[in-house]
């Protein structure tokens, strides 16, 4: 079999006993936390809940890839709950804030964006979440279904869903502490919050489908982000199932 940049990337990223990266850490040059569009529209979001709730195993038990999506809107109220689910501060520890999912190093290279498409008191167009301030920036405003869908090789669920959630990896932030390595972080901090979503989105009795398979620059265009130093990782669609 003729090997491929996939098979090379797992080998050259391989740790080997007695071969571990040597260097030390520059902490002048770590990159920053948490990204931010400081002249966009930025919206409020409510505060999640974080008590009660069903049972989680009954969540697990019942959670399935849901694509096909009614056309009714879901409520600010519970994006807000996924969105915190996802990827929401949960404490503070040393001036960084530990959140809802696991990340490698606790560096948090993923950034989320959504394509709204039908949500109570949010205007369609696409947003970012910067974290820390559990908030709503809105980069472009106006109906993205079409090209959101045909960016996940034509799946129309996309246009479908209530909102369609986009992550991307800034990949420095990793790679400031684990070299070549940190791809493989990235991406599997990616998965975390995709199942966090997958399990909020069912505990509030919407559905969800996650989807890795897109056209990249495409995605990439819609968010504004170059494909380099920032590219998308992995989507997920999240309306009310039918």
């Amino acid at each position: 079999m003729t090997e491929g940049i996939g098979e090379q990337y797992h080998q050259e990223t391989k740790y080997r006993r007695g071969h571990l990266p040597r260097g030390y850490l520059r902490w002048n040059k770590k990159p920053p936390p948490y990204k931010q569009y400081p002249d966009t529209p930025r919206i409020p979001l409510p505060e999640p809940e974080n008590h009660g709730g069903p049972p989680i195993w009954e969540i697990l038990k019942s959670r399935r890839s849901r694509r096909n999506f009614a056309q009714k809107p879901i409520s600010l109220d519970s994006l807000s709950q996924i969105i915190w689910a996802c990827q929401g501060i949960t404490r503070q520890l040393a001036g960084t804030g530990l959140r809802t999912a696991p990340s490698a190093g606790a560096l948090y290279p993923v950034e989320t964006y959504l394509a709204v498409n039908h949500v109570s008191e949010l205007a369609q167009g696409i947003y970012h979440y910067p974290v820390h301030r559990h908030a709503l920036e809105r980069l472009k405003e106006g109906d993205y279904r079409k090209q959101i869908s045909k960016a996940a090789l034509d799946q129309k669920m996309c246009g479908e869903a209530a909102a369609v959630f986009i992550w991307t990896g800034i990949f420095e932030r990793s790679m400031w502490k684990y070299r070549q390595r940190a791809f493989r972080y990235i991406y599997l901090d990616a998965g975390h919050i995709a199942q966090n979503l997958a399990l909020a989105a069912q505990a509030l009795g919407l559905g969800s489908c996650q989807i890795a398979a897109l056209y990249d620059e495409e995605v990439n265009q819609i968010l504004g982000v170059d494909g380099q130093a920032e590219s998308v990782l992995y989507m997920s669609a999240l309306g009310h199932p039918i």
